[in-house]
Protein backbone atom coordinates (compact mmCIF):
# COMPACT_ATOMS: atom_id res chain seq x y z
CA UNK A 1 0.00 0.00 0.00
CA UNK A 2 2.77 1.76 0.55
CA UNK A 3 4.28 1.65 -2.78
CA UNK A 4 0.50 2.52 -4.08
CA UNK A 5 1.04 6.08 -2.24
CA UNK A 6 4.71 6.66 -3.15
CA UNK A 7 3.40 6.21 -6.98
CA UNK A 8 0.12 7.91 -6.62
CA UNK A 9 2.26 11.00 -5.08
CA UNK A 10 4.22 10.79 -8.63
CA UNK A 11 1.64 11.95 -11.03
CA UNK A 12 0.69 14.93 -12.07
CA UNK A 13 -2.40 16.72 -9.63
CA UNK A 14 -4.65 17.44 -12.99
CA UNK A 15 -4.41 13.35 -13.26
CA UNK A 16 -4.83 12.97 -9.48
CA UNK A 17 -8.04 14.91 -9.82
CA UNK A 18 -9.38 13.14 -12.54
CA UNK A 19 -8.74 9.74 -10.83
CA UNK A 20 -10.02 11.28 -7.69
CA UNK A 21 -13.32 12.75 -8.91
CA UNK A 22 -14.28 9.16 -10.93
CA UNK A 23 -13.54 7.56 -7.52
CA UNK A 24 -15.58 9.98 -5.68
CA UNK A 25 -18.61 9.27 -8.02
CA UNK A 26 -18.14 5.50 -8.26
CA UNK A 27 -18.35 5.44 -4.42
CA UNK A 28 -21.78 7.60 -4.09
CA UNK A 29 -22.78 5.00 -6.42
CA UNK A 30 -21.95 2.17 -5.14
CA UNK A 31 -22.47 3.13 -1.31
CA UNK A 32 -25.88 3.87 0.07
CA UNK A 33 -24.67 4.89 3.71
CA UNK A 34 -22.50 7.75 1.92
CA UNK A 35 -25.07 8.73 -0.27
CA UNK A 36 -27.43 9.22 2.16
CA UNK A 37 -25.13 11.15 5.00
CA UNK A 38 -24.04 13.40 1.54
CA UNK A 39 -28.14 14.01 0.44
CA UNK A 40 -29.08 14.70 4.08
CA UNK A 41 -26.47 16.59 5.49
CA UNK A 42 -26.50 18.60 2.24
CA UNK A 43 -30.27 19.35 2.46
CA UNK A 44 -29.49 21.03 5.71
CA UNK A 45 -27.72 23.47 3.68
CA UNK A 46 -30.71 23.76 0.86
CA UNK A 47 -28.70 21.82 -1.50
CA UNK A 48 -30.26 19.15 -3.25
CA UNK A 49 -30.74 16.95 -6.88
CA UNK A 50 -28.10 14.84 -8.48
CA UNK A 51 -25.82 17.25 -9.98
CA UNK A 52 -24.74 18.55 -6.96
CA UNK A 53 -24.23 15.63 -5.12
CA UNK A 54 -22.52 14.34 -7.76
CA UNK A 55 -20.26 17.30 -7.81
CA UNK A 56 -19.77 17.17 -4.07
CA UNK A 57 -19.07 13.33 -4.38
CA UNK A 58 -16.43 13.77 -7.39
CA UNK A 59 -14.70 16.66 -5.22
CA UNK A 60 -14.29 14.60 -2.25
CA UNK A 61 -12.62 12.13 -4.11
CA UNK A 62 -9.78 14.33 -5.16
CA UNK A 63 -9.32 15.32 -1.81
CA UNK A 64 -8.58 11.46 -1.30
CA UNK A 65 -6.34 11.37 -4.27
CA UNK A 66 -4.72 14.46 -3.99
CA UNK A 67 -3.16 13.72 -0.25
CA UNK A 68 -0.47 11.18 -1.33
CA UNK A 69 1.40 14.69 -3.25
CA UNK A 70 0.37 16.99 -0.54
CA UNK A 71 2.00 14.33 2.29
CA UNK A 72 4.73 12.94 0.35
CA UNK A 73 6.00 15.56 -1.90
CA UNK A 74 8.79 18.40 -0.87
CA UNK A 75 6.92 21.41 0.90
CA UNK A 76 8.11 24.03 -1.86
CA UNK A 77 6.58 22.03 -3.97
CA UNK A 78 3.37 22.14 -2.31
CA UNK A 79 3.45 25.40 -1.26
CA UNK A 80 3.84 26.44 -4.68
CA UNK A 81 0.83 25.03 -5.71
CA UNK A 82 -1.18 27.98 -3.56
CA UNK A 83 -1.49 30.38 -6.69
CA UNK A 84 -3.59 32.56 -4.84
CA UNK A 85 -4.08 33.91 -1.11
CA UNK A 86 -6.90 36.39 -0.06
CA UNK A 87 -7.11 37.87 3.19
CA UNK A 88 -3.19 37.33 4.13
CA UNK A 89 -3.13 41.00 5.48
CA UNK A 90 -4.92 39.38 8.44
CA UNK A 91 -2.09 37.00 9.45
CA UNK A 92 0.29 39.65 9.23
CA UNK A 93 -1.57 42.31 11.46
CA UNK A 94 -2.00 39.23 13.95
CA UNK A 95 1.60 38.84 13.46
CA UNK A 96 2.34 42.88 14.03
CA UNK A 97 -0.34 43.35 17.08
CA UNK A 98 -2.34 40.77 19.24
CA UNK A 99 -1.55 37.89 17.81
CA UNK A 100 2.13 38.10 18.25
CA UNK A 101 2.29 37.72 21.90
CA UNK A 102 -0.90 35.04 22.60
CA UNK A 103 -0.42 33.12 18.72
CA UNK A 104 -3.12 32.75 16.10
CA UNK A 105 -5.96 30.08 16.13
CA UNK A 106 -6.78 29.23 12.40
CA UNK A 107 -10.11 27.32 12.25
CA UNK A 108 -10.22 25.10 8.92
CA UNK A 109 -13.51 22.93 8.08
CA UNK A 110 -13.49 19.83 6.25
CA UNK A 111 -13.48 22.24 3.07
CA UNK A 112 -11.35 22.20 -0.13
CA UNK A 113 -7.62 21.32 0.51
CA UNK A 114 -7.65 21.03 3.97
CA UNK A 115 -3.90 19.89 4.46
CA UNK A 116 -2.58 22.64 2.34
CA UNK A 117 -3.81 25.43 4.74
CA UNK A 118 -1.06 24.65 7.05
CA UNK A 119 1.48 23.72 5.04
CA UNK A 120 1.30 27.24 3.45
CA UNK A 121 1.58 28.84 6.88
CA UNK A 122 4.91 26.74 7.96
CA UNK A 123 6.60 27.31 5.16
CA UNK A 124 6.72 31.35 7.19
CA UNK A 125 6.51 30.33 10.53
CA UNK A 126 6.16 27.48 13.16
CA UNK A 127 2.08 26.07 13.69
CA UNK A 128 1.38 22.99 15.43
CA UNK A 129 -1.86 21.70 14.01
CA UNK A 130 -4.11 18.80 15.77
CA UNK A 131 -4.87 15.89 14.07
CA UNK A 132 -5.98 11.84 14.96
CA UNK A 133 -3.30 9.76 14.44
CA UNK A 134 -4.49 6.61 12.08
CA UNK A 135 -4.92 3.27 13.51
CA UNK A 136 -2.26 1.74 11.12
CA UNK A 137 0.97 1.99 11.75
CA UNK A 138 2.01 2.19 7.88
CA UNK A 139 -0.15 5.25 7.41
CA UNK A 140 0.92 6.72 10.03
CA UNK A 141 4.84 6.76 8.58
CA UNK A 142 2.87 8.14 5.20
CA UNK A 143 1.29 11.16 7.16
CA UNK A 144 4.47 12.59 8.78
CA UNK A 145 5.73 12.48 5.32
CA UNK A 146 7.75 15.30 4.23
CA UNK A 147 6.42 17.61 6.14
CA UNK A 148 8.15 21.43 6.56
CA UNK A 149 10.26 21.45 9.83
CA UNK A 150 7.95 24.31 10.80
CA UNK A 151 4.74 22.03 10.47
CA UNK A 152 4.48 20.19 14.31
CA UNK A 153 1.56 17.51 14.66
CA UNK A 154 -0.24 17.26 18.04
CA UNK A 155 -2.62 14.35 18.28
CA UNK A 156 -5.71 15.02 19.14
CA UNK A 157 -4.88 13.77 23.39
CA UNK A 158 -4.21 15.60 26.47
CA UNK A 159 -0.78 15.58 25.37
CA UNK A 160 -1.71 17.44 22.48
CA UNK A 161 -3.77 20.04 23.52
CA UNK A 162 -0.99 20.67 25.92
CA UNK A 163 1.29 21.28 22.77
CA UNK A 164 -1.24 23.61 21.40
CA UNK A 165 -0.97 25.74 24.57
CA UNK A 166 2.65 25.47 24.87
CA UNK A 167 2.65 26.95 21.11
CA UNK A 168 0.19 29.80 21.54
CA UNK A 169 2.31 30.90 24.46
CA UNK A 170 5.20 31.25 22.50
CA UNK A 171 2.98 33.25 20.18
CA UNK A 172 3.25 30.55 17.40
CA UNK A 173 0.12 29.37 15.35
CA UNK A 174 -1.92 26.50 15.63
CA UNK A 175 -4.78 24.69 13.84
CA UNK A 176 -7.39 22.66 14.32
CA UNK A 177 -10.63 20.95 12.72
CA UNK A 178 -13.44 22.53 14.30
CA UNK A 179 -15.98 20.23 12.61
CA UNK A 180 -14.40 17.11 13.32
CA UNK A 181 -16.94 14.86 15.67
CA UNK A 182 -15.16 15.36 19.21
CA UNK A 183 -15.37 12.29 21.68
CA UNK A 184 -17.46 11.91 24.80
CA UNK A 185 -16.85 14.89 26.74
CA UNK A 186 -14.89 16.90 24.31
CA UNK A 187 -18.11 18.65 22.63
CA UNK A 188 -21.43 20.16 23.28
CA UNK A 189 -24.69 19.71 21.00
CA UNK A 190 -25.15 23.14 19.08
CA UNK A 191 -27.06 24.02 15.51
CA UNK A 192 -24.79 23.41 12.67
CA UNK A 193 -27.22 24.01 9.27
CA UNK A 194 -30.09 23.64 11.64
CA UNK A 195 -29.39 20.20 13.34
CA UNK A 196 -27.81 19.19 16.55
CA UNK A 197 -24.16 18.45 15.72
CA UNK A 198 -21.61 17.48 18.59
CA UNK A 199 -19.32 20.04 18.75
CA UNK A 200 -16.14 20.31 20.24
CA UNK A 201 -15.25 23.11 22.81
CA UNK A 202 -11.69 22.74 22.39
CA UNK A 203 -11.89 25.83 19.82
CA UNK A 204 -13.83 27.95 21.63
CA UNK A 205 -11.56 27.28 25.03
CA UNK A 206 -8.25 28.03 23.14
CA UNK A 207 -9.90 31.66 22.55
CA UNK A 208 -10.19 32.28 25.63
CA UNK A 209 -5.89 32.96 25.67
CA UNK A 210 -6.55 35.56 23.49
CA UNK A 211 -5.22 33.99 20.16
CA UNK A 212 -6.51 35.74 16.78
CA UNK A 213 -8.98 33.68 15.35
CA UNK A 214 -9.03 33.29 11.35
CA UNK A 215 -10.97 31.06 9.71
CA UNK A 216 -9.11 29.82 6.55
CA UNK A 217 -9.47 27.04 3.93
CA UNK A 218 -7.97 26.28 0.51
CA UNK A 219 -10.36 26.19 -2.86
CA UNK A 220 -9.17 23.37 -5.36
CA UNK A 221 -9.21 25.20 -8.47
CA UNK A 222 -10.18 23.56 -11.61
CA UNK A 223 -8.46 21.23 -13.82
CA UNK A 224 -5.38 20.66 -11.20
CA UNK A 225 -4.15 24.79 -11.51
CA UNK A 226 -3.70 25.31 -8.04
CA UNK A 227 -5.56 26.08 -4.82
CA UNK A 228 -6.69 29.66 -3.79
CA UNK A 229 -6.31 29.82 0.28
CA UNK A 230 -8.52 32.25 1.68
CA UNK A 231 -8.69 33.40 4.95
CA UNK A 232 -11.43 35.19 7.33
CA UNK A 233 -12.38 37.01 10.26
CA UNK A 234 -14.75 35.57 13.01
CA UNK A 235 -18.19 37.44 12.46
CA UNK A 236 -17.52 39.62 15.63
CA UNK A 237 -15.15 38.41 19.34
CA UNK A 238 -16.37 35.21 20.60
CA UNK A 239 -18.77 36.31 23.71
CA UNK A 240 -21.14 34.46 26.14
CA UNK A 241 -21.07 31.50 27.48
CA UNK A 242 -19.00 28.36 26.32
CA UNK A 243 -22.62 26.93 24.56
CA UNK A 244 -22.78 30.17 22.81
CA UNK A 245 -19.40 31.03 21.91
CA UNK A 246 -19.44 27.01 20.30
CA UNK A 247 -22.16 28.27 18.46
CA UNK A 248 -21.04 31.21 17.02
CA UNK A 249 -17.94 29.56 15.40
CA UNK A 250 -20.79 26.80 14.27
CA UNK A 251 -22.53 29.88 12.25
CA UNK A 252 -19.29 31.20 10.83
CA UNK A 253 -18.38 27.75 9.48
CA UNK A 254 -21.62 27.92 7.88
CA UNK A 255 -20.68 30.94 6.12
CA UNK A 256 -17.70 30.12 5.16
CA UNK A 257 -18.92 26.26 3.86
CA UNK A 258 -21.77 28.25 1.69
CA UNK A 259 -18.79 30.17 -0.51
CA UNK A 260 -17.64 27.00 -1.60
CA UNK A 261 -20.10 24.33 -1.01
CA UNK A 262 -19.22 21.74 -3.64
CA UNK A 263 -15.93 21.61 -1.95
CA UNK A 264 -17.19 20.56 1.75
CA UNK A 265 -17.59 17.29 2.81
CA UNK A 266 -21.07 16.50 3.49
CA UNK A 267 -20.32 13.12 3.52
CA UNK A 268 -18.57 13.01 6.76
CA UNK A 269 -21.09 11.97 9.41
CA UNK A 270 -21.17 15.26 11.73
CA UNK A 271 -23.90 14.41 13.17
CA UNK A 272 -23.36 11.38 14.58
CA UNK A 273 -23.40 10.67 18.32
CA UNK A 274 -20.19 10.27 19.71
CA UNK A 275 -19.64 6.35 21.70
CA UNK A 276 -21.00 6.54 25.11
CA UNK A 277 -22.91 10.47 24.89
CA UNK A 278 -25.97 11.24 25.20
CA UNK A 279 -28.02 12.46 22.02
CA UNK A 280 -29.71 15.78 22.18
CA UNK A 281 -32.99 16.61 23.43
CA UNK A 282 -35.35 16.63 20.83
CA UNK A 283 -36.39 20.05 19.25
CA UNK A 284 -39.79 21.23 20.91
Amino acid sequence: MTRLIGFLSLLSMSLLHNLGALLGCLVYAGSPTYRRHLKQNAALAGFSGRRFCLAVAAEAGKTILELPKIWLRQSDEIVARVVRVSGWELVEAAWNGNGHRHGILFLTPHLGCFEITAQYYASRRPITVLYRPPKLAWLERVVQGRRNDRLNLAAADLGGVRALMKALRRGEAIGLLPDQVPGKGEGVWAPFFGRPAYTMTLAARLAETGATVLLAYAERLAYGAGYHQKLRRLSGALAGTLEERVQQINQDLEKLILECPEQYLWGYNRYKVPAGSLPPEPVA
